[in-house]
């Protein structure tokens, strides 16, 4: 199926899912990769966790009511909750001063709800799939 995908006919909650989500791909690996301790690393890292919270939060304004879904959640839908899991525990980890543990769920966390599932947003047949490779590229 292919939307007719652009910009200007995003709804205000994608809008908002949008931005966060991107900013929280982009800061990602500088909070993930800044010396440990560092201004920027703590910098960064507050401002992640607050773009992937608010990302997650967003994603649950963004329904889906063709099949398969659960009053208009859909599977991806999941990953609002294990974000909300794994970014909470690495803030939980880092308080308890467990570093190594931290910095494994703050990866999985990023490599998870912002690779992985913008990896799946951007499927063909998907909205911002088809506005990607479709509209913009004019591919598939």
């Amino acid at each position: 199926m292919v939307h007719a995908a652009s910009l200007s006919t995003l709804p205000p909650a994608v809008i908002v899912h949008l931005v966060l989500a991107t900013g929280a791909l982009l800061l990602g690996p500088l909070a993930l990769t800044a010396r440990k301790g560092s201004r920027l690393h703590r910098a960064g890292g507050y401002t992640w966790v607050a773009l992937m919270l608010g990302a997650a939060l967003s994603a649950l304004f963004i329904r889906d009511f063709r099949l398969p879904n659960l009053a208009g959640f859909t599977p991806i839908h999941l990953l609002v909750l294990i974000t909300f899991a794994t970014v909470g525990r690495g803030v939980y980890l880092v308080v308890k001063r467990r570093i190594d543990a931290h910095r494994k769920a703050m990866w999985s966390a990023y490599l998870g709800a912002c690779v992985g599932a913008g990896a799946f947003a951007l499927l063909p047949g998907r909205y911002l799939g088809d506005l990607l490779w479709h509209h913009t590229l004019g591919l598939v």
